[in-house]
């Protein structure tokens, strides 16, 4: 694309010279007579390069440069009389990138357009070339070049820069929590503590406590006083990961800390001001929570100011070589083996649908590293789940069948659960604390 230069010179046979000399070497010239028109000019459409005179009927070339440089980076040559060498030294000191002095050779001029437009389009490079490393080290474990994930990225800058409520929304497995890491480092806050807490890992009884600490005696076996995850957090961020799965007298209590940053610990009556920035997660459809009554409707509202949703793995299959070349790095330094999939190996990976998302990936990643005899991971290293009945052939055994029906049922009634995995047990006929020890076991860790 051409470059666009502007020039302001108010006498004629000069502009008129310089015009025709730039568009004959190829670029697109706005020339301009004032310097009211100039800016205007300037203003009015996006150019490279603007050329100034000094000495102009209705403005100083100081002055344009001064407004130049105020509101853009668009580097300014001024052009000076011979002999007016401190007028060219005051440029210098307000921004100007050159001057160049009158009378000058056209070939002297078009040269330094030139070298000009050089510089800027190497400080361009280095810019964008600052952005990709500033991403790669911003993003190192989030992986993905396609557009839904180029989405998430771009949100999670912008959101990272604010103290907003987030609340982080996506299938299990797909890196939830790995984004809420992301926003706090990427924060202002990214010095300050980073507290994480499982609200469904903790019973009932226990998660007040554990979200808003306790004095002493508060309840049978309180014997000290403790600081709860919101204090702990004060000035940093706290991340509620499972927060479906909040009892609702507990949610009533977090909406109040969110509205009033102030907590009392359980059996205290001590205000304590907090600082904390919230951030949320959840597998679950929370409207349809609120709907159903399990979830307050005004904590819905007051933790979905942004809403960040990950898409689950089989809606950006383009993203599948890279993350398994990113698990298969891990095992390559752990193992010591210059591992590789085979061609079918590979293809297998790409058909599936993963509905454990990235982490059943890795699980599948890894045990192909680890059962694979030599160094290429063969068809035959990977598990039977991830392969179409059709080319089953009969020559898997019985206990894998059953284990990647198993597997495949839990995800499918944790799903009709939205989650709840109190409700899946239920459903499922199994105690919470087996439905916990199967989950672990196929990579299924909410």
């Amino acid at each position: 694309m051409k470059e666009t230069i502007l020039i302001i010179e108010d006498e004629k046979l000069m502009r008129v010279t310089i015009e025709d000399s730039l568009k004959a070497a190829g670029y697109n010239v706005i020339a301009c007579e004032t310097g009211t028109d100039g800016l205007a000019a300037f203003k009015g459409c996006p150019c490279d390069v603007v050329v100034t005179d000094i000495r102009l009927p209705d403005k100083n070339g100081l002055d344009i440069l001064k407004e130049v440089t105020a509101s853009s980076d668009v580097p300014v040559i001024v052009m000076t009389a011979f002999g007016t060498i401190k007028d060219a030294v005051e440029a210098m000191k307000l921004g100007a990138f050159d001057y160049i002095t009158k009378p000058f050779s056209l070939d002297e001029f078009r040269l330094l357009i030139e070298r000009v437009l050089e510089m800027k389009r190497l400080r361009e490079d280095n810019i964008r070339l600052r952005k990709d490393i500033n991403r790669y080290f911003c993003f190192p474990n989030i992986i993905g070049e396609s557009d839904a994930m180029k989405k998430v990225f771009s949100l999670i800058e912008k959101v990272a820069a604010t103290d907003t409520t987030v609340l982080i929304l996506g299938e299990s497995g797909t890196g939830k929590e790995l984004v809420a890491t992301t926003i706090h480092y990427q924060s202002a806050r990214k010095d300050k503590p980073l507290i994480k807490i499982n609200c469904a890992a903790l019973p009932e009884t226990l998660i007040e406590s554990e979200l808003f600490g306790h004095e002493k005696g508060a309840f049978t076996g309180a014997i000290r006083r403790k600081p709860g995850r919101f204090e702990l957090a004060n000035n940093g961020t706290i991340f509620l990961d499972e927060i479906g799965d909040m009892p609702l007298s507990t949610q009533t209590r977090l909406l109040r800390v969110i509205q009033e940053k102030t907590l009392e610990r359980v059996g205290g009556t001590e205000t304590l001001k907090i600082d904390v920035r919230v951030l949320t997660a959840t597998n679950r459809n929370l409207e349809e929570e609120v709907k159903s009554g399990r979830f307050r409707e005004d904590l819905y509202y007051r933790l979905n100011v942004i809403p960040v949703v990950i898409p689950p793995l089989r809606e950006r299959r383009e993203d599948i070589p890279a993350l398994v070349d990113f698990a298969l790095g891990k095992c390559r330094n752990r193992l010591g083996k210059n591992l590789r999939f085979s061609k079918d190996a590979m293809t297998a990976l790409l058909q599936y649908d993963y509905p454990g998302n990235v982490r059943e990936l890795e699980n599948i990643v890894e045990r192909g590293a680890t059962l694979a005899a030599l160094d290429i991971i063969e068809k035959d290293d990977l598990p039977s789940v991830i392969f179409k009945k059709s080319e089953s052939n009969g020559s898997v055994s019985l206990a894998e069948v059953a284990a990647g029906a198993e597997m495949e049922h839990i995800i499918r009634i944790l799903a009709i659960a939205q989650g709840n995995k109190t409700k899946a047990a239920e459903l499922l006929g199994i105690s919470r604390k087996t439905l916990w020890e199967k989950m672990n076991t196929y990579g299924l860790k909410a």
